[in-house]
């Protein structure tokens, strides 16, 4: 009996490859299978950790805006500044100090302002280094020094500030003085105790050696310079006071008295102080004749003129050594010059010898 043939299977058949061996099978898998993520096992549960409080920021500093700087500040730096600061003070300092120093000359301590060298020299320094009321005191005294003997006093009003000696005289006197040169000018206006009468003084300190000063001082005498109206100092007029209206057209007389011992020249000029125009002016030793009837003889202006011309002067000399024949002495006492600048006569008709020790000429008495 022959055995039954086995169904043919997959593989089989004279399609089958390999020559009909038979094939493996297959395992079947689900389409949805093949996608499907590797399972992986939950991790363990962890309690949430709570996160560490972190400190607040520290406030953030603060720098103050620097100063506006300034157009001109481009370039500078701080210690520029400061050395600018240092420098001011310093200056400010030293002058503190000398303005003191000058106050205390002004006061007139002599303690604390520097000796004066005495002699023609010393008396360059005289106009900064004596104290202006020492110079130019407050109140002149002038005892017999007016009109018949009457006494006089004066009152200072106005001084003007030390300078040059631009404008400070007519032209010709100007041109005459120019052969001592000008240094340093200083002047002071008075007024008499009525107020009716302004007077201003004058300390022109030169250049000058002691033969420019001999030879100037001849001049003057020789050709009459003293008595000519087209060679006369000019008035200080001082604003607010009582000489505010005195000028060139008021003046009425003066004195110009140019010094051997000391390299100054002192005058004065005298005026009305209610401003009136005098057409007549006449020099002091002119105007101080007896028998004079111009307004300023009339008036005592040329009085004024010369006896505080005389009393500045003398308080000149008494600060630089004496070196005139009043120095040492009272300036508010002693005869004042007469006619041709020289000592007047005294009382009993003896004459007051000058410095040469020659007498003064007699004046001619008008009243015989």
């Amino acid at each position: 009996m022959t055995a039954p043939k086995p169904a043919p299977g997959r593989g089989e058949g004279p399609g089958a490859p390999n020559g009909g061996a038979p094939l493996e099978p297959v395992q079947q898998t689900h389409p949805a299978d093949s996608i499907r993520p590797p399972h992986h096992p939950a991790p363990p549960s962890v309690p949430p950790r709570t996160p560490a409080a972190v400190p607040a920021p520290p406030p953030p500093s603060v720098t103050p805006a620097p100063p506006p700087r300034r157009p001109g500040d481009a370039g500078r730096s701080p210690l520029g500044a400061r050395t600018v600061a240092a420098a001011a003070c310093l200056v400010l300092g030293i002058g503190l100090l000398g303005g003191a120093g000058a106050g205390a000359w002004l006061t007139g301590d002599s303690s604390e302002r520097p000796g004066l060298d005495k002699g023609f020299d010393g008396a360059r320094a005289a106009w900064h280094q004596v104290p202006v009321d020492t110079l130019f005191p407050r109140t002149l005294k002038g005892k017999g020094a007016g009109p018949g003997g009457a006494d006089r006093d004066w009152t200072r009003v106005a001084v003007a500030p030390a300078g040059g000696c631009s404008h400070a005289f007519d032209p010709l006197l100007a041109k005459a003085l120019s052969a001592v040169g000008c240094s340093r000018l200083v002047r002071a206006t008075y007024a008499d105790e009525t107020t009716s009468s302004v007077t201003t003084v004058g300390l022109l300190f030169t250049k000058a050696d002691p033969e420019a000063m001999s030879d100037l001082r001849k001049r003057f005498a020789t050709e009459n310079l003293t008595e000519r109206t087209d060679l006369m100092p000019r008035p200080y007029a001082g604003r607010g006071t009582v000489a505010a209206d005195f000028g060139d057209a008021q003046r009425a007389s003066w004195t110009v008295h140019v010094l051997e011992d000391a390299p100054v020249v002192v005058y004065s000029v005298s005026g009305f102080a209610d401003g009136r125009v005098v057409s007549d002016p006449q020099s002091a030793s002119d105007a101080t004749r007896k028998g004079e009837t111009s307004a300023a003889a009339q008036a005592g202006l040329g009085h004024d003129a010369q006896g505080i011309a005389d009393r500045v002067e003398r308080g000149l000399h008494k600060e630089t050594a004496g070196a005139g024949p009043e120095s040492g002495g009272d300036p508010d006492s002693g005869a004042d010059r007469g006619s041709e600048g020289k000592p007047a006569p005294e009382k009993d008709g003896k004459q007051a010898p000058e410095k040469d020790g020659k007498a003064a000429p007699e004046e001619k008495d008008e009243r015989r």
